[in-house]
Formats: C-alpha cells, sequence, structure tokens
C-alpha cells in the first residue's frame, strides 16, 4: 500500500473515491454525483488530499482544509473502504496528512466526530446538562470512531449538543502537531 497526492488530473482516483465516500458515508452522500461534487472541491490547491492505493485501487483517503489562516486544519474527509478497515491505512493517512499540514506551517488539525447513531455515552439525555462532565466521561457504547482517533493523539475539545437532531451531538477533537 502506498499513499499518493490525490490531484485534479487524475480522474479514476477522484471517481473511485467518490465511490468511497458513498459507501463510507451513506448519510452523508446519497448519490455519486454527490460525492463527485465535494471531490472536485477537496482537490483545490490550498487543501490537502492523500489517497491510500493498493493494486492500483483507492481503498482509503483523507483531506484537510486550511483553517485559521494556515496554523490550524480541519481534517476531512478520512474514508477508508471497509474491507481495509482494521489494517492500519488510516493510522497511516493521519500520519501522513499531519506530515503534510506541518510542512505548510500547520500547528494543529481538528475534526468533527459525529454521533448520529448513538454509538457514545453523549448520545444519551440532554447534553445541555452538564455538558464538561458528560465530555469527560465519555464512553464508546458501539464502535465510535472518537476511539481511533484519541489512538492517533486526538483530544476531545468540545461538544455541539444537538447537532445533527436531538441526542445526536458533533464531537469537537484535536491535536497539536508542532511544538512550540
Amino acid at each position: 500500500m502506498k499513499i499518493e497526492k490525490l490531484k485534479r488530473e487524475n480522474k479514476q482516483w477522484i471517481d473511485e473515491g467518490a465511490e468511497l465516500l458513498v459507501v463510507c458515508f451513506e448519510h452523508a452522500w446519497d448519490t455519486k454525483e454527490e460525492a463527485l461534487e465535494d471531490m472536485e472541491k477537496f482537490v483545490q490547491e490550498e487543501r490537502i488530499a492523500l489517497v491510500a492505493i493498493e493494486e492500483e485501487s483507492v481503498v482509503g483517503m483523507i483531506g484537510a482544509i486550511p483553517s485559521y489562516g494556515k496554523t490550524g486544519w480541519e481534517l476531512h474527509p478520512l474514508a477508508v473502504e471497509p474491507s481495509y478497515q482494521s489494517k492500519g491505512i488510516g493510522t497511516k493517512l493521519i500520519a501522513a496528512l499531519e506530515e503534510e499540514v506541518y510542512k505548510q506551517g500547520g500547528i494543529m488539525i481538528y475534526l468533527g466526530t459525529d454521533d448520529e447513531d448513538g454509538k457514545t455515552s453523549l448520545s444519551e439525555g440532554d447534553l445541555f446538562e452538564d455538558t464538561y462532565e458528560k465530555s469527560k466521561n465519555i464512553r464508546n457504547l458501539d464502535g465510535h470512531p472518537y476511539a481511533f482517533y484519541e489512538k492517533q493523539g486526538y483530544k476531545i475539545v468540545g461538544v455541539f449538543p444537538d447537532a445533527n437532531g436531538f441526542s445526536k451531538p458533533d464531537i469537537w477533537m484535536a491535536k497539536r502537531i508542532r511544538d512550540k
């Protein structure tokens, strides 16, 4: 497996990336056409887009959007073909992305990871009550990806209660990638 920069000229990888988005995020992209529109945004010059390639096919992808000048970057999206998950590809994609962001002067990377399906304890009850205590004591109920990001060194820095509907928060995580 190799990690490559995704360039707008590589229509095959862009097409495969769109298919991957539909498979991994069916609630966000209903059709390949919608995903292709976003893929065009992901390969804009100011952004970072990387793909994991296995046997000349895209099996994973990751992107970053510059924010706060270029000191903070939003990780969006991270997708790995389901049959390739839990094989270290996501970890390698994050490491490669962190290196690219660092080269461009980035200090930190942040991301939002939704809990739309009740996979964390943050979906239980009203998160507007005791927000900080509930965030501090979060429990993973059913394989929510926040635990994967924690293994990569990301920390929960906040939550948006009800961002995706009642008891469906967005969990915000961040990691400093450059020392002071």
